[in-house]
């Protein structure tokens, strides 16, 4: 049930490019945020094409992104400097080994702030949870509790609008069969 993140991995974050990659939600809007405010959660992806989906794919009706939404946020890196033990609900079992099931990551946040407030609770003192991202559970996503901002090497890519990032922002665009429009 819990799973140890070595030092070096990487993880993906799109950002509002104001606010910068590190940011330890404590809004409520989030599935995992804290149900009382008393501690904050940074949520990352396990590549680009997590932290794309995560991102973007929120409105699943419509699959498109606009020009002005890409240059509003930003691609980066956060590589772990420290080892890290997580909460792993992505495992084969690991749902069931803890009483839940999949709604955990598609049902009520009400529901997944409690879980995620009882996890932090454990004796192990996790660092935060691995799980399946809601919108492309083949990949993983983290919820990372209250870490000291020296925890992470951050590289800000800029915007995947930007020229440099254009064969990744097709590919991500191709994998999800969402378009571009201008605005």
């Amino acid at each position: 049930m819990l799973a140890t993140i070595e030092p070096g991995t990487k993880f993906s974050r799109q950002h509002d490019k104001d606010e910068g990659a590190i940011f330890f939600s404590k809004t409520g809007r989030n599935r995992f945020d804290s149900p009382d405010g008393s501690f904050g959660v940074l949520y990352v992806g396990q590549d680009e094409y997590c932290a794309f989906i995560e991102t973007f794919g929120q409105n699943t009706g419509i699959r498109l992104v606009t020009h002005t939404a890409l240059e509003r946020r930003h691609l980066s890196y956060l590589a772990i400097k420290t080892a890290l033990t997580l909460v792993d609900l992505a495992s084969s079992g690991s749902l069931t080994r803890i009483g839940a099931d999949a709604r955990l990551f598609s049902g009520s946040y009400a529901v997944a702030q409690r879980w995620s407030a009882a996890l932090r609770a454990l004796p192990t003192r996790p660092a935060g949870i691995l799980y399946p991202a809601r919108h492309d559970p083949a990949r993983n996503a983290c919820a990372l509790f209250d870490l000291p901002e020296s925890t992470f090497d951050v590289d800000d890519a800029g915007s995947l609008s930007e020229g440099g990032h254009r064969l990744l922002l097709g590919k991500v665009l191709d994998r999800y069969d969402f378009g571009l429009i201008r605005s």
